[in-house]
């Protein structure tokens, strides 16, 4: 099986990123057999390593030197004088934390990775720090319209429809030829990167789904049409299904995914069964990106108690669908 090179962004230093990110490298012996490449200051890398109990040195990354299929080298990054750990959202941590990712994301796509793996940013220090995104998924949409938020586990798949915006915007943009759009590209993104078909499950947007039009008519109006006109596509898709009981019958079942119509709808389900083993992954990339599905954690952030649990699992799913790729 050919090599595999994975880059790791640090995160945001004030949360549990750079926590979990050394947890889930140095502790667990059955890591995917990869090139790992940080992408982080040295200062808070080796910090973190010391607290963890580990006494190493990460040898610095060097462009021109073979790397090694299952080694870890630090691309170091410049840290400014007050980014360091805040347990709190500062433009400092912002800007280090994008710089991070953006640095990543470039090498993914000069094709020096295979693969990135993103550490939980905050939002709110992006804001501070003035950057233009409100987070990753919004960063990637920007360059690749059709990019898709989607988590999995093996409890649950699910992929947004919209991402980070409010429910009321995200209920206006329920309209059937978007909704088909949607439906196309992830059928499409998701055979690319798990080398298999999934059946999409489609929910309605009313209790009910709509009861026939008595509670709503998006569904008759909207979704139902989308979903005629993706089934005479060839895809396999169903619903509308209420959305209080369609993630039943998506629950550990790995063939299937919700494709959810608005953020909360998919990952208030997601997150109930999946929490500590969940991974967010961008489809519609040229190259793969994972995330854990969990967010800074400040109110833990430095006290060692971090669960590596969905960093290391968005690692390994990043190693598995870099190896799809390239196979």
């Amino acid at each position: 099986m050919a090599p595999i090179t994975i880059g790791i962004s640090l995160g945001d230093p004030g949360g549990i990123g750079p926590e979990v990110t050394i947890k889930a490298l140095l502790s667990f012996p059955g890591l995917p057999k990869a090139n790992y490449i940080l992408f982080g200051p040295r200062y808070i890398i080796d910090k973190e390593i010391k607290r963890a109990g580990f006494n190493i040195k990460i040898p610095g990354y060097t462009p021109q030197k073979t790397l090694k299929p299952t080694g870890i080298t630090l691309y170091d990054m410049p840290l400014h004088p007050k980014a360091t750990p805040s347990n709190h959202p500062c433009k400092e941590n912002g800007a280090l934390s994008f710089n991070c990712f953006k640095k990543a994301v470039e090498k993914a796509e000069q094709g020096s990775l295979d693969a990135v793996v993103t550490a939980p940013i905050s939002k709110k220090a992006w804001e501070l720090a003035g950057i233009g995104w409100a987070g990753h998924t919004e960063y990637f949409s920007r360059y690749y319209s059709k990019a898709i938020m989607s988590f999995f586990s093996k409890n649950m798949n699910v992929a947004l429809f919209t991402h980070h915006i409010s429910l009321k915007k995200a209920l206006h943009k329920i309209k059937k030829k978007d909704l088909y759009h949607f439906f196309l590209s992830l059928d499409t993104f998701t055979q690319q990167a798990f080398n298999r078909k999934f059946h999409l499950l489609v929910p309605g947007i009313n209790p009910h789904a709509g009861e026939g039009g008595i509670m709503g008519n998006e569904e008759i109006d909207e979704i139902i049409p989308a979903i005629i006109q993706a089934q005479e596509k060839g895809l396999n898709i169903s619903g509308p299904f209420p959305p209080d009981t369609v993630f039943n019958k998506a629950y550990k079942e790995s063939k299937k995914i919700v494709a959810s119509l608005y953020h909360d709808q998919g990952l208030i389900a997601f997150k109930l069964v999946s929490f500590n083993e969940g991974v967010n992954v961008t489809l519609g990339l040229p190259f793969i990106r994972t995330s854990p599905d969990h967010g800074t954690a400040f109110d833990i952030a430095g006290k060692g108690t971090a669960d590596p649990a969905s960093m290391l699992e968005a690692i390994k799913l990043a190693a598995r669908l870099a190896h799809n790729q390239k196979s």
